[in-house]
Order: structure tokens, then C-alpha cells, then sequence
């Protein structure tokens, strides 16, 4: 099992903001603490993004995120609509 963290303060904000409007999430974010690599339509990002990865966690809202597996930690470094990629 992987421990979930935010990259920095902007995002923890928008994370709880989102938890507190749609209770779906939660569930979606033990499935990614389980398998970050698989979970929620996990997938890697290329370019500019590449070595992250993003997950949807409903129907418009989309996390990116690393995997430090070392640590079994995912950072979450944004959230939001697909404008965050």
C-alpha cells in the first residue's frame, strides 16, 4: 500500500475541496493507493510531463502525480479538468 501526499499547499487545498463536494473520490484515491501504476485508468505522460502519471478520479476531474517507489509514496502535484495538462 502506497501513502498519498500533495506536492505543495495549492493542491492539498483543491484536493480537500474536491473530497468535501464529491464523496466518489475517496474510494478512487484507496484504489490508487493500492496500485498507482493500474488504478483509475493510470496512465504514463510523455513530453513535457513524461516520467508522471495521471489518473481520473471522475468524470472531468484528472490528477497528475509521481510515484516515488522507494518510499511507496504518490504526490499528487495537481488537480483539476484536463486544462491541468
Amino acid at each position: 500500500m502506497y501513502t498519498l501526499c500533495t506536492a505543495h499547499s495549492t493542491v492539498e487545498k483543491r484536493l480537500r475541496d474536491y473530497l468535501s463536494s464529491r464523496k466518489d473520490i475517496r474510494r478512487k484515491l484507496d484504489l490508487l493507493r493500492e496500485n498507482p501504476h493500474r488504478a483509475n485508468g493510470a496512465h504514463k505522460l510523455h513530453g513535457r510531463l513524461g516520467g508522471k502519471y495521471a489518473c481520473w478520479l471522475g468524470s472531468n476531474i484528472r490528477i497528475i502525480y509521481i510515484i516515488r517507489e522507494l518510499k511507496k509514496e504518490v504526490v499528487i502535484e495537481a488537480i483539476g479538468t484536463h486544462k491541468i495538462y
